[in-house]
Parts: C-alpha cells; structure tokens; sequence
C-alpha cells in the first residue's frame, strides 16, 4: 500500500481492488490536484490488474468533503486553459471506471457532497451507512456549479425536472431520501455490513454498465424537445430570473448545462458542463461568494472573534423578558434545541400568549412530517411562561427583549438580575440602543452585553454581539459560545448608536424613502433593489419595521445628541417619514404605509405617493438607483470600520448578508468594494456625492488609501 497517495489500492481474497480515499495532508478527503493526478494513475493500474469488481470507501470519517476550494479559488482567466485540463482529465479517469465492464460499487460511509457525490455517481451500484450521512451537490450555494459530471449523470439519472431542486438551488438529502430518488441502491447500519453487501453485489454483477451506457436508454421525463418538457423549459428561465434577479449566474449556467447536455451524448455533455464550470469559477461572483461564505464563515464558526479562553458551559436555563414577536421568537429558537427557556410578561396571559408562537411552529412541523408529536411535546415542556422574576432563579443567562425604551430597559434589568446564577451573564436585545448606557442600570456591568437578534428571530440566522465599554472577556466568550450553541452565526462589533447592523440597515431604509422624495416613482425604486439583488425593496422593508419606529429612533438620537452638546444632522428621507405619518400611514401593521395592504388581496404600492413627493424632472438612470442603495450601505459599514465599531471584514461581509440584507452576490458590504477596485469605488462614490448629497463622501480611510489591507487581504 502507497501511503504517500490520495488513493490507496488494496486488492482482497475475493480478487476485488479496493481503492480506498485517504488524503495524507487532511482529516477529510478533497477533491484537489493530487486526487485528480492519483485517481488517473490508479486507474491504469486498475486496469492492468486482474480483478472482478472494484470498491471505492473511504479511510476517513467522511466519504469526500468535495472540491478544494484553495484551489477553486486561485483559478482565474490565465489559468483557465489548465485547469480545463485538469477537469476534463478527472473526468476520464471516472470514465473509464464506470465503461470498464466490471462493477465498481461506492460505499459511503459519511458525508458525500459535491466531488465526492459526483465520484459515488460513477460508480454502478452505490451502498450507504444510514446514520451521519448527507448527500449533495451544494456548489451553486458558493457561485459555482458542479463540474464532475455531477449535472450529466444527475439528469440521466432522475430527468431534468427531477434533478433541478439538487442541481439549481444545491438541495442536500440523507440516504433514505437518496434511495427513494435512486440515487442510493442500499442502506446498512455499519461498516461491516457496507463492505460485506458490496463484495456480495460484485460477486452477484460480473458484468456492469451504467443505466445511460445502455442501449436505447431513456432520460427519465424525456429530453428537452418531449412534449411535456418542451412546456416546462421555456417557462423555467423566467422563473429562475425572478428568483437570482439575474444577480447570480451560477444557476442559470446550471440549467444551461442540465438543457443543452440532455440533446447530446454523454460524452459530449460532460465536456459542456467543464465549459460552463470553468467560466463560472473563474467569475468574480464565485470568488466573492467563497471568500465570503467559505472561508470568512468557517473563521467566524471557528471563533475567530471570540477571546482566547476555554470554552464555556452550556447554557442549561435561560430567561427571556418580553413575549412580543422578538421574545417569543428567541423562546422558541432555544427551547427547540433543548434549554430550558422562562419567558416571563407583565401578565400570565401575555407570556402564555409568547408560548403559543412555539406551538404554532411546532404544529407546522409535524404538519410537513419534520417532527413528531411527542418530540414537539418535549419541545413544548422546555418553556415555561411567568408573571413573576421569582421564576428566573438560577438562570446562566437572561435576554431582555422589551420595547426600546430605555427606562423600561432599565426597569426590567434591575428586576431580572438579582436572580441570575453566579455564573450568568445579562443580555440585551436592543436594536439601536448603546449598551454601555444601558449597562449602568446593571449591578455587574462587566457581566452585560448586547446579543441583537434579527426578526423572526427562529428563523433568521445571524446574532450581533455588541460589546459594551465594561464588558467583560469571559462575557463575550460566554455570549459567543450561547450563540453556536443555538445554531446561529454571530458577529462580534463595539459599542455605538445603532451598532453596525442597526445603523447601515438605516442607511438603506432612509435612502429610499430619499429617492420618493426626490420624484423617483416608487416601482423604479423597489425594482432597482431587487436588479441590485436585494431581497426586499427599502420602502417594503420601512412598512416592514414601521415608520413609527423609525422615527422613535431618530427622536432618540436627537435627545441623546442634545444631551451630548451636539446637533442631529437630517437625512432627507426624514421627511417623507414624517410627511407619511402625517398621513396616518406608519406601516404594515398599521394596514397602511408605502404599501396598501387589503385583507383579500396582495400588497400594493399606495397610490397616493406621488403627493409625498415632487415631480422628477429628469429621470434618474436606473443604475444610479442601484448604486445609491449598494453604495450608501457599503460606505457606512467601511465608517463603522474606521470608528472601530467593527474590526473584522469577516464580521462586516457576514453580517451585512446574514442579518440586514446585502445582496449576497458582492460577499457583503466590505468585499463589495474589493471586488470593486477601491479606486473604481471611490470615484463612482465621488460621482453619487456630487450628484445626490454627502452622504457618499468617502470614509476616512478610502480617501487616505489606508484602507487598503482590508480590501486585499486574500484568505
């Protein structure tokens, strides 16, 4: 046996070659140069070797973790050439497997996803463990698409409609979904059973093919000129723009690959999907999207923003103050992975009320067949709802999530902290409001912090750490260490006004009520951020949190800034705020904001905007719609930068996407001006400044030119 290969090759009594995956430089096997180069020299040695079937397994924990993404990631128009060679010559290589005549079995013993799918696809009969296992092509989640062979033999194997949800959107399964679609042939409960079926099914197949090299084989579903393909193609485009907004192109190079290699042989539709899949890695988009989704996250999960000290206990109870949406929200996000969660309201009833919201979920779930009724009775039995702070005793930690008021703030951590265990930690949800002020309301400040979470706080998945000025190390280890525990990503940022979150997702927010007020018709605006690849337009997303609250919060920074001795410095979208509100229309919970909201039909743009604002007298270009929205959140986050209210990219570029909504094509608000160039950056920033207001005045840093590490640093 070689050891210093990717590949080691076994041959056993039966005469069987194994071919076992074991990268000598990693705990998980990868997809890389040196798996590619082995994997063609095994092949020939395979081929010269008498045998009856082959296996492929795994001597690591996982069957193939995928691509290698360092190398992905360093491919660009230079190297293109190359490394088409290099994707063509993997091809071959499990082509020749797969066309041998004898059966080569996959038995996968872990996870299985993207190059390693793809592997176990070549092979004729495909046998898994049923526990620990997921299976998945989840390239287009990082701007690529899968490029070996995984588009050709998943379309040959379910049809093109079938395979869209695995192929376009990077759906993941288990085993049990994986043999209903065809996908798994079998599923065993241990290691030895695995390697003892594949023998069996060797011995029991001498002479294998694939299903597509079978003469007179179908695609399941038909090719794309069968009837009832020929209805569903010309409509899947359209569909799959309204979707990326045509900001993403990995999936519509997807269904390019899926279309056009079902009309060729198979072959010629594995050299098309390498087309595809080389111009696709070397697109800026895929380089943002790994940089940002793959290697600033997995830094973030791996607590690169969280002190150096040991890991804390888990948290066992919690309390949470207030049963609004917000509390009721975090209640069930914490109860659901089995803490112990008190939710204590004014009254019984209110608290009993943010229960419910539990029950609603979990009802939903067992509706879908994602749980049962007794695991969401145990659920259920983890919340416990109060009117009385007695209650709270022994708690490790205590989220207050109650209106932002700061004397109610106050009022309710005075109540609360006398019954935190001795070694809990206090927490506050507010969105905007500084921690260090409302820290003073604490009689163990060192023990206070800020943990934001975003609404519907179950379902979204970033948490925003905010230090305050006597927070404690131990504090936020302990706060860091709660937020994975729940499942979530956090980000740690200083101490401010609004924090970073609050304060650039204002920026959006006030910009386009901005634009309204400058005589730009309201669908020009909304459309704009969609074509930008927002998830949702700004003046949906003010209806959304209200323009009451919008204009609670500016009041709130005008006192505190008078208070300071300073002056509050309007922003022109104040005044469509307060000229709709002056119009009784404050949102969607009102019924009625920049958007009519009728019980029996869907939403609308209100008609009577065109009173709030003046007429436009020269049409705005729709790209400087676009950038004003792009720009304006990418020019507060770099200030935020430069106030050292951040001080990672990481925790800016995740948090701008996971929490308030930056188009996840750029990678996030920092790495959008990256991508850029800086000085393409700033002279389009220059250019909006003139035109539209100071607002896009350059930060410190980008005019100086000593923002540039940030923007260059490569993972």
């Amino acid at each position: 046996m070689m050891t210093n290969r990717s590949i080691h090759i076994e041959k056993d009594a039966d005469n069987i070659i194994h071919l076992i995956l074991d990268n000598p430089r990693g705990s998980a096997n990868l997809l890389n140069t040196d798996f590619i180069s082995d994997l063609i020299d095994v092949c020939q040695e395979v081929e010269q070797t008498d045998h009856i079937g082959v296996i492929i397994r795994s001597a690591k924990a996982t069957f193939m973790a995928g691509g290698d993404l360092d190398m992905l990631y360093q491919v660009d128009t230079n190297s293109a050439g190359m490394f088409y060679d290099s994707v063509e010559s993997f091809k071959h290589a499990m082509r020749r497997l797969e066309t041998g005549g004898k059966p080569v079995v996959a038995c996968i013993n872990g996870a299985a996803l993207g190059g390693g799918l793809e592997l176990a696809l070549s092979c004729h009969h495909r046998i898994s463990l049923d526990d620990n296992v997921t299976l998945g092509l989840p390239e287009v989640t990082l701007g690529l698409l899968p490029g070996g062979g995984g588009i050709v033999r998943m379309v040959r194997l379910l049809g093109l409609q079938q395979a869209m949800p695995y192929l376009t959107e990077g759906k993941k399964f288990d085993p049990a979904k994986g043999q209903t679609l065809g996908i798994i042939h079998d599923i065993v409960a241990d290691e030895e059973t695995l390697f003892k079926n594949a023998v069996r099914w060797i011995k029991d197949n001498p002479e294998s093919h694939q299903p597509w090299d079978e003469k007179g084989y179908r695609i399941p579903g038909g090719k794309p000129d069968h009837p009832t393909m020929a209805q569903l193609l010309p409509i899947a485009p359209a569909m799959m723009r309204n979707q990326t907004k045509g900001t993403l192109p990995a999936p519509e190079y997807i269904l390019c690959a899926m279309v056009e290699g079902a009309q060729v042989d198979f072959d010629t539709a594995l050299r098309i999907e390498s087309r595809y899949f080389v111009n696709l890695t070397t697109h800026q988009v895929a380089k943002n999207m790994i940089h940002t989704f793959w290697y600033q996250l997995n830094e973030i999960k791996a607590g690169a923003s969280r002190p150096d000290l040991p890991a804390s206990s888990p948290r066992q109870k919690i309390g949470i103050l207030g049963a609004g949406m917000m509390g009721s929200g975090i209640t069930y996000a914490c109860a659901d992975i089995g803490i112990d969660v008190v939710l204590k309201d004014v009254t019984l009833e209110s608290a009993k009320n943010g229960k419910a919201y539990s029950e609603k979920r979990l009802q939903k779930r067992i509706g879908n067949g994602r749980l049962t009724a007794e695991q969401a009775k145990t659920v259920l039995s983890a919340i416990h709802p109060t009117d009385n702070a007695g209650d709270l005793a022994e708690c490790d930690l205590i989220i207050e999530a109650v209106f932002e008021d700061r004397q109610l703030k106050a009022q309710v951590t005075q109540e609360a902290e006398p019954h935190l265990s001795d070694h809990g930690i206090f927490s506050s949800n507010t969105s905007t409001l500084p921690i260090s002020g409302l820290s003073q309301a604490s009689l163990n400040p060192e023990k206070f912090i800020g943990l934001h979470f975003f609404s519907p706080a179950d379902k979204m998945p970033l948490v925003e750490i905010i230090c305050g000025q006597n927070t404690s190390d131990e504090t936020l280890a302990i706060a860091y260490d709660f937020v994975l525990q729940i499942g979530k990503t956090p980000i740690v940022v200083n101490d401010s006004r609004g924090f970073f979150t609050s304060r650039v997702f204002g920026m959006f927010c006030l910009e386009g009520a901005a634009m309204l007020g400058e005589g730009i018709p309201a669908a020009t605006i909304e459309n704009a951020a969609f074509l930008a690849g927002f998830p949702v337009g700004p003046l949906a997303v003010v209806d959304e949190v209200s323009l009451t609250l919008l204009n609670k919060i500016k009041q709130q920074e005008i006192s505190d800034l008078e208070a300071e001795g300073n002056t509050y410095n309007p922003h022109p979208g104040d005044l469509v705020i307060d000229a709709m509100l002056s119009k009784s229309r404050a949102g969607k919970a009102a019924g009625a904001g920049f958007y009519n909201y009728p019980a029996s039909d869907k939403k609308h743009l209100w008609p009577g905007l065109p009173s709030i604002a003046k007429a436009e007298t020269t049409p705005t270009p729709l790209n400087d719609v676009k950038d004003r929205l792009l720009f304006i959140m990418a020019l507060e986050t770099a200030r935020c930068y430069d106030e050292g209210v951040l001080t990672s990219t990481r925790d800016a570029n995740i948090g701008s996407i996971f929490g308030i909504g930056y188009p996840p094509w750029t990678g996030g608000a920092l790495q959008f001006i990256r991508q850029y160039g800086v000085d393409a950056f700033n002279q389009r920033a220059n250019d909006l400044a003139e035109r539209y207001g100071d607002r896009f005045s350059l930060p410190d840093s980008l005019v100086s030119g000593s923002a540039t590490h940030i923007f260059s640093k490569e993972p």
